[in-house]
């Protein structure tokens, strides 16, 4: 089963993408703080990572930086979540694999996970 680490710091959005990927049989592992996504992401090793942009105790652009940066983690590929919209502003900028906006089409949701999954484990 692959394994989804997910950080958003909406409860709703949480609950309603676990449960999204959790019937599409991905394991999810969600939480609500990015003071230790870091900790979470070394020790849980997912085959993707879902961040919020806008976090109210961080920032997923800063997030994502360095999960790119880490010699451990830059392989996992990274989807930005967001309901921030700003003109020239472009996520894929802070080096993520691809952003879904919010509100988010579930088929939308489902079809980039499925395809940045599959296409990590064929340059694997």
């Amino acid at each position: 089963m692959k394994k989804i680490l997910l950080l958003d710091d909406n409860e709703d959005i949480l609950e309603v993408v676990n449960d999204v990927l959790a019937y599409e049989n991905f394991e999810v592992k969600a939480t609500t703080k990015s003071v230790e996504f870091m900790m979470i992401a070394e020790r849980y090793q997912p085959d993707l990572i879902i961040v919020d942009y806008r976090l109210a105790d961080g920032n997923g652009a800063d997030l994502c930086r360095a999960l790119k940066s880490n010699a451990n983690l830059r392989h996992i590929p990274v989807i930005l979540f967001s309901a921030y919209f700003q003109p020239g502003l472009n996520f894929m900028d802070f080096g993520c694999d691809a952003a879904i906006y919010k509100p988010f089409d579930i088929e939308e949701l489902i079809s980039t996970v499925n395809s940045l999954i599959h296409n990590s484990q064929l340059s694997a």
